[in-house]
């Protein structure tokens, strides 16, 4: 987000009042903000990237989720999950995933973290049989 971007951010939560685009009226708001992102914010206060009054009024309570890569233990209820997900979505029985296919997904590296693993588990129910198999996550996801 840009500095100015945060400085409106900043004003909005501060004063409670939001002006629209091009508008020259203030509005009153209530909000609660639920923020999330991938970088050290403190780096980039350092850095001028980011505000440290904006990051004072937004860290209210930090919640530290780690990296997929760091709990891999997750990864079989988070494919069950996206397995039941992904079936109601295209409204057909949910696909069941053998034990040795999970294993193989628990060797990927995960770079895109729950979006990736549910992108993946997209695209198995799509490519692969009534049960998904190792060779399928090998094949379709390049997991060896």
């Amino acid at each position: 987000m840009s500095l100015s971007a945060q400085a409106k951010v900043l004003r909005a939560l501060q004063e409670n009042r939001i002006t629209r685009v091009g508008g020259e009226k203030d509005f009153p708001v209530d909000v609660r903000i639920i923020a999330a992102t991938n970088k050290d914010l403190k780096s980039e206060i350092e850095k001028n990237n980011f505000r440290e009054d904006l990051y004072h009024r937004l860290s209210v309570i930090l919640i530290h989720v780690p990296a997929l890569d760091d709990r891999r233990e997750d990864i079989p209820v988070l494919t069950n999950y996206f397995l039941k997900e992904i079936a109601d979505e295209y409204k057909s029985p949910a696909k069941e995933i053998a034990p040795d296919a999970i294993e193989q997904l628990q060797k990927k590296n995960w770079t895109g973290n729950i979006r990736e693993l549910r992108n993946v588990v997209e695209r198995l129910v799509i490519l692969g049989g009534k049960t998904i198999t190792k060779d399928d996550v090998i094949n379709y996801v390049g997991v060896k």
